[in-house]
């Protein structure tokens, strides 16, 4: 069988095991005051474009989502998401049990827009009851969305902005930001992130490492104590130094960006032979998640070889399903999944 079902199956990229083994008998200061986490932090650093910035390497994204938002946000704040949002929706309710209230936006795509955040916080404050009710505190998106969509820009700065006017944090979730970054209708650099948002992160764990994500921090508040909230959330490792080799390898050589777009190549052959086929696409991906709607029983023709996502039923006899690529897809994979797409 070969899996698309999601683009953590593998390991981690071989250039990674084999700095862990050359590594391995070293002796350094744990939980993430090593040089190599200290090299990793000064490329992450450097890329973005800014010195003043902190950055912490956490064990996963769960970990790094609820300690991000319960240091940001005060007992009676909420986080505004899209309602399709990952801590919406796939963390079984992680933000909520550290006491705070996921406030959903409807979105078609996966992304929020300015627009609804400005209504949102208007009507919160307006509101002669607003004391009775979860403040917004923060705005959350990821990039790629949970739908494989992109944020542009534009789009960025105007949820900047009305974050700004709120005096609101946003938060950018990155667990796939290398295929958000190195697909082909993407204008937006880790330097931008930097500028716009209060905090992101850059995800490990979907992008090549074993596990890991790294914070980056700009806002000046929430950088104060922040390892004392990693610790308390569960996201401090003591071997942090198994971090730090992972990223500082990630971003030696441009080797983040190099597997990243591997993966949207992939992709993007299979998109093209999805719409040659005559398929729909529920969303209109130019990431490593494609999301084609197939008839039911080509699904099931498909299911004998290959493992992929149902994604939610269109038709009665047709149903909306994710396809996955990775750092670690082969070419050869993909072309075989493209004959026997053919074949359907």
């Amino acid at each position: 069988m070969y899996r698309f079902q999601c683009d953590y199956t593998e390991g981690a990229h071989p250039a990674i095991m084999q700095r862990m083994i050359e590594t391995n008998m070293e002796q350094t200061n744990g939980y993430g005051l090593d040089p190599y986490c200290d090299s990793a932090r000064q490329k992450i650093k450097d890329l973005c474009e800014c010195q003043d910035m902190d950055v912490h390497f956490l064990v996963g994204g769960t970990q790094t989502n609820t300690t991000v938002i319960s240091a940001a946000l005060r007992p009676y704040q909420g986080a505004v998401a899209a309602v399709s949002g990952h801590i919406n929706v796939h963390e079984t309710g992680a933000i909520e049990a550290t006491g705070h209230k996921v406030l959903p936006l409807p979105s078609e795509d996966g992304k929020i827009a300015a627009a609804q955040v400005e209504e949102m916080c208007h009507a919160h404050w307006t509101d002669g009851s607003q004391e009775h009710m979860v403040q917004p505190g923060m705005v959350y998106i990821s990039h790629p969305t949970e739908n494989g969509t992109l944020y542009t820009k534009k789009e960025l700065a105007d949820l900047h902005e009305v974050c700004r006017k709120y005096g609101m944090l946003l938060f950018l979730d990155g667990a796939r930001l290398g295929y958000g970054l190195m697909a082909e209708t993407n204008d937006i650099t880790l330097a931008d992130l930097a500028k716009y948002t209060d905090v992101f992160y850059i995800g490990g764990t979907k992008v090549g490492a074993l596990f890991g994500e790294a914070v980056v921090i700009t806002n000046r508040a929430l950088k104060k104590d922040f390892r004392y909230m990693i610790k308390q959330n569960g996201g401090m490792l003591a071997k942090g130094r198994l971090l730090g080799i992972q990223f500082d390898t990630l971003f030696t050589d441009d080797l983040y960006f190099k597997i990243s777009a591997h993966a949207d190549e992939l992709a993007m052959k299979l998109k093209k032979i999805f719409l040659e086929k005559g398929y729909s696409l529920r969303y209109d991906s130019y990431t490593n998640q494609q999301f084609p709607i197939l008839p039911d029983s080509h699904i099931e023709k498909l299911k004998e070889k290959y493992v992929f996502e149902f994604w939610e039923k269109v038709s009665d006899t047709e149903s909306a399903v994710r396809f996955c690529t990775s750092w670690a897809t082969k070419p050869e994979v993909v072309d075989e999944l493209i004959r026997d797409i053919m074949e359907c």
